[in-house]
């Protein structure tokens, strides 16, 4: 790779903080890395050069430059929660959670079968590193933690979509009630695109209207 392409990719590559390395001795040193520079300025770099813009699709793909911003940051926007449940039609929860007039956002039955899927959208920038958190109690003691790696998305206007692997609710007189949860979507970096706190219920039965 020519000196041209290396510096194109360094500024893509660099983050406007600290990591550390370790020199011939086994010490750790930090680095400080170059800042982060705005998708939209690095597609519009050397742009008539071919072989530095064959590179760039290589590493960023299918980049959709509407929606790319004039920041570096890269923004995330969680649009909604679908619970799924064989036998059941999909439950579709907008953003953030409406609750019903106990205050919880949906019911599940104890014993049952379910997955969540999100759909979320991209922009501005290359996401790195996105997960999502969600951690449950029940009076007090908690009861899952759950963290779930989803991966470095490109910006683009069609949402993105990530189903969860297929869990079963706790069964049982003990298992029923109300459970207290808090939801979170970070980066790498640690970036927080949604920390949402919500209520739901297992049941007995499935409600009826839903």
């Amino acid at each position: 790779m020519d000196d041209k392409k290396e510096n194109e990719k360094e500024k893509h590559e660099g983050i406007n903080h600290e990591e550390e390395e370790e020199d011939e001795e086994g010490n750790k040193r930090a680095v400080v890395l170059g800042p982060q520079v705005p998708l939209k300025e690095q597609l519009e770099l050397d742009k008539d050069d071919e072989s530095l813009r064959r590179w760039k699709e290589q590493l960023l793909g299918q980049v959709d430059t509407e929606q790319l911003g004039e920041t570096a940051e890269p923004e995330v926007k969680v649009l909604d929660l679908t619970i799924l449940s064989p036998g059941r039609p999909d439950l579709v929860l907008p953003i953030p959670f409406q609750a019903d007039e106990k205050g919880y956002a949906f019911a599940l039955k104890d014993g049952s079968p379910y997955s969540f899927r999100f759909s979320f959208i991209v922009s501005n920038n290359i996401v790195s590193g996105l997960k999502y958190t969600n951690t449950v109690w029940k009076t007090g003691v908690r009861v899952e933690n759950q963290k779930m790696m989803l991966g470095t998305f490109s910006p683009q206007q069609e949402p993105y979509i990530y189903e969860g692997e297929e869990e079963t609710t706790p069964a049982g007189i003990f298992a029923r009630g109300s459970y207290s949860a808090k939801l979170k979507f970070f980066d790498d970096d640690g970036k927080c695109y949604l920390e949402m706190s919500y209520y739901f219920e297992i049941r007995k039965e499935w409600p009826a209207t839903q």
